[in-house]
Formats: structure tokens, sequence, C-alpha cells
């Protein structure tokens, strides 16, 4: 007989799972709130033909993600059109001067001397400290942690001498870059964990040499066109995917968790894999009495990352100067870290990031439209912020910041506007406080001492996403599915071939050095 799971939520975390689960002959069903897939990576398409990325605009080393699919027998890139962008975003900083950055050394270099000729000499050796580094690390990120004695592992006390626990991010960079703007140029990346580059730790120094290896990409209609090819590749393999159905409440029976309940019925199943936000979920869907480390109590007192306000604008015209990613840096950035993360208020000279994707892609707004996705980091929901009074005023002092690096007359050309601040993630995303990058990635709460991957407050459920290990971020969400996944096949005995790996020639199984050719190299 055919053994059965339940994916709640169709976000990247659970697509890819439900892709691995059902080529593994299990019959899987995908239950989704919402009316589209992808979660937070989903498409927000408008009535005036505007398309939006909702979350994730940036796609990271898609070597995992070639790896879901090569588990398939699929490959990735015939099913989603990627350009890899050159320059892959463009930094400007308040107090003078700004990088477009490149995977391109020399040219790259030649950045960076422009602020710091010393750094720019140093370049190649953090790129080199970091390739060791990741590849200490790797292993790390594709192993599950179920417990202490999993740091005792071979692989993980190799990685000691690398951890440097004493440094954050910031502190690690110091030893090649000594301009804080050529530092800020390689730490500004904690923010995709939802993190302070001061309080991050020294490990995540990877996340930008990740960037300059593998490139930061662009797929054609977004990160939500991967999310919709991932749910068509998971129907393909008889996956069924059920949009607009909430899901009410997990069942259990003892300790064990055999299905869950939605408006619909009943779905049952030898297994249950989360992909929700883990916070909300534990809350909403399992009795705090059957929780026994992630009780409610607990969950309050864990931190959280930051949150981030939003605009998605669509307008007439083009800003052709505009780079396809922008980060306006303010002067007083360590302030704006500090009022987001400690203060808990909203800053008077935000920093800023602005996407605009139609100078990639033309397919995301109508003829003689375009785009632009609007980013502030935030606090999370605290008592600070009362969201409802303060919005239209920050709303202003975004735009007015916009102004700084030549996003003028805006106002005039918006012709689609939808504003989402730490409420709306909350209330509509069901993100628990609104922290759009989940649980903080401080290390009291990285690997065994996050929420494990076979949740261990119940049997047979198992969860994927940015709340479990590896943490946030697409290319370790993806990871996740396949840990979880493992584990999960490993415990219902069923037997899998993951000696599938991706095509020749694609990015996971050439040497970084090997870079594919650039697109829109200038």
């Amino acid at each position: 007989m055919t053994k059965c799971v339940v994916v709640i939520g169709a976000g990247p975390g659970g697509l890819a799972a439900a892709m691995l689960l059902a080529k593994a002959g299990l019959g899987v069903t995908v239950v989704e709130r919402l009316p589209r897939v992808g979660g937070r990576t989903s498409t927000l398409t408008t009535d005036e033909g505007f398309r939006f990325d909702m979350g994730p605009t940036f796609f990271l080393y898609p070597g995992v993600l070639e790896q879901v699919f090569a588990h398939c027998g699929l490959d990735l890139h015939q099913a989603v059109e990627m350009k890899r962008l050159d320059p892959q975003y463009h930094l400007i900083f308040e107090q003078g001067g700004d990088l477009r950055c490149t995977s391109d050394i020399a040219r790259m270099k030649q950045q960076v001397a422009r602020i710091s000729p010393a750094d720019a000499e140093r370049f190649e050796h953090y790129l080199a400290d970091n390739r060791a580094k990741f590849a200490k690390f790797k292993p790390i990120l594709e192993s599950p942690f179920n417990g202490p004695r999993d740091l005792f592992r071979r692989h993980v006390m190799s990685a000691l001498p690398w951890v440097r626990p004493w440094a954050s991010v910031d502190g690690d960079l110091k030893r090649w870059f000594s301009d804080e703007r050529v530092r800020l140029s390689f730490s500004f990346q904690s923010k995709y964990l939802g993190m302070s580059p001061f309080k991050c730790p020294s490990l995540f120094t990877i996340l930008s040499f990740l960037e300059y290896e593998y490139g930061v990409w662009h797929p054609t209609g977004g990160c939500g066109a991967v999310s919709e090819a991932m749910a068509d590749a998971a129907r393909a393999l008889g996956v069924d995917i059920r949009l607009g159905e909430e899901v009410q409440e997990v069942l259990v029976e003892g300790r064990k968790a055999v299905g869950v309940r939605t408006h619909a019925g009943e779905h049952r199943g030898d297994a249950v894999v989360v992909n929700a936000d883990f916070a909300h979920a534990m809350q909403k869907l399992v009795p705090d009495h059957v929780r026994n480390r992630w009780t409610n109590r607990n969950l309050a007192k864990k931190k959280y990352s930051c949150s981030t306000f939003m605009l998605y604008l669509g307008i007439e015209g083009a800003y052709d100067d505009l780079e396809h990613h922008t980060i306006f840096l303010s002067k007083d950035y360590a302030d704006n870290l500090r009022e987001i993360e400690t203060d808990h208020v909203l800053s008077d000279n935000p920093s800023v990031y602005v996407q605009n994707a139609c100078r990639t892609d033309p397919t995301l707004a109508p003829d003689g439209m375009s785009t632009l996705y609007v980013l502030a980091p935030v606090t999370h929901q605290h008592p600070n912020v009362d969201w409802p009074a303060q919005q239209q005023a920050f709303r202003a002092r975004v735009i007015r910041q916009l102004e700084k690096f030549g996003v003028t007359d805006l106002e005039r050309r918006i012709r689609y506007e939808k504003m989402l601040t730490p409420v709306g993630w909350e209330q509509d995303m069901h993100i628990y406080r609104g922290a759009t990058f989940n649980l903080a990635h401080n290390l009291t709460q990285m690997l065994h001492m996050r929420p494990k991957n076979r949740f261990d407050d119940l049997d047979s459920m198992y969860l994927v996403g940015g709340g479990t290990h590896p943490g946030s971020g697409l290319p370790v969400i993806y990871e996740s599915a396949l840990i979880s996944s493992k584990l999960l096949m490993e415990d219902l005995g069923v037997s899998f071939d993951w000696s599938r790996a991706a095509a020749p020639g694609s990015l996971s199984s050439s040497p970084p050095v090997e870079r594919p050719a650039l697109v829109g190299a200038r």
C-alpha cells in the first residue's frame, strides 16, 4: 500500500519536498492556504498587468535547486529561464562613493579601488579565504543536526577553526578591508537573514562570497516563476496541490502527527511536513500541551529577525539609469540597525533597496510601463511602532530616500501601489511578529538549537523552510527540503537513488572558477 505524506504550505521548501517525496513513490498532498503557490516566494499579479515578487528577488546559488530537479529526473534550466546579472547590484553610499558590484574579479577590483586601493588588493584574498570556509561548512549545511552529539562529527570538528565565534561578519571582514564602506559591501548580505552584520556570526561572510563565486541571477518572471515551475513539476510527478485550503489543525494521536484538518475535511498520512512560518504554525496548529521544547512560552522568548516595509509600484515609463538591483546605504547605517534590532523604532534616515526588474525582464509590466519593488528593513512587530498611525509618514520618508539617488518624479507616475508593513506580514501572510526572515540566526539558534528537520516535539512531523536547519534564504530552504526528505524516507523505509546529479555543465557540477558567461556585461 502506498504511503502518504501531507505537506502544509506550498512555499519553496514544501514544493521541493513534495517533488522529492513524489519521485520516491509516496502519495503527496500539499495543502496551501493562499490561492497561489510560493508563499513569500510567490508572484503578486495585478489587474493592471503588473507582476511583482512578493518576497525574495535575488536568486542565489542555483546549485541546490538544480540538485532537487536532478534528483527528480528534471532540468531546472529547461523549466525556468535565468539570466546572470552584471552588474549584480549597485551600492550607493550616502556618505559618498558607489560600487557597481560584479563577479568579474578584475573589474570588481577596479570598482573597490575607487574607494580604497589597499582594500582592492585584498579582494582576492577574501575570496580565497571564504572559498575554503564554504568548502568546510557545506557538509554542515547539508546535514541534519539531531542533538549536541552531532557537533562532534568529523566534518563539524574540522570546520571549527573557521567558526571564529567571537567575531561578527563585520569584525571578520576587518581582516581584509579597512574602509567601512567596502566592509559594508561584503556584509550587508546578513540582511538576507534579517540580521545586523555587527551581530551576525562570522560564518555568514560566505553569503557575499556566494554572490561573487556563483552569481546573482534573475529568473524570467521573477522568483515567483521558480515556485510556479516547481509546482508544475510536482503536479507532473503526481502531487495533489490544493490551493485556497487552510489547515486548521494538525491531527495528533498520542505523540504522532497523523494528518491535518481543513474546512474541506481531513487529510491523513504517514507523515506531515510543515512548510509554514514555524512560530505561527506551532501556536495555531499544534496544541501547546503536546509540545515540550517549543511551547508558546518558549517561542515568545526566542530572538526573531527584522521585518520589512514594502512598496510594490507599477509606474508609467521607466527609470533607464537605475540598475536591476540598487541598494542605498544610509550614512546612519549602524544607527538604522540599532533602531531596528534594539530600539524597535522607525528610522528618520532609512537604508532602502529598489528592484527595477523590467530593466532585465519586460514581461513583468505592460508596454510602456515598469515595476519598482521598494524595501526598507524595519523592526518586527513591536509596541513602539503603531503602523496604522505611522505608515503614511514612513512611506513619505522612503520616497524621499529614493530621490537621493535619482528616482524622482515618482508619485506622478504611479499607476498601481501596494504597501505591506509588518502588520500585513503577520496578518495576511501568517508570519509570527511579521519577522520576515524567521528565527534569528544567532549562535544559540543554529544547528541543533534551531527547530530540527525531524521535529523533536512530535513523531512523524518534519520541518522545511527558513524556521528549521540550515536557516533562511532560498538556497538553504531548498537544502532543508533535501535534508528533511531524506530523514522522512529513512523513517518510512523508502529507498531512493540519491546519486543523480545535476547535468554536466550546470552550476553545481562545474568548478566555481569556471563561471558561466555573464549576461549583459558592459
